[in-house]
């Protein structure tokens, strides 16, 4: 798992693609979100958001 964010890193900072990177944590916040989300007593409010 550490291995794939190490690669990430090296591609961004080897490519200049340092703009990503705020794009790919939203993503992952998102997903977090919904994942955790899925069975607790939260969803409804959650998914009210989108």
């Amino acid at each position: 798992m550490f291995e794939l964010f190490k690669d990430l890193w090296r591609f961004l900072k080897v490519r200049k693609k340092f703009w990503l990177l705020p794009i790919i944590l939203i993503m992952i916040m998102l997903g977090a979100l919904l994942v955790l989300a899925q069975g607790s007593a939260i969803a409804p409010f959650i998914y009210t958001l989108f």
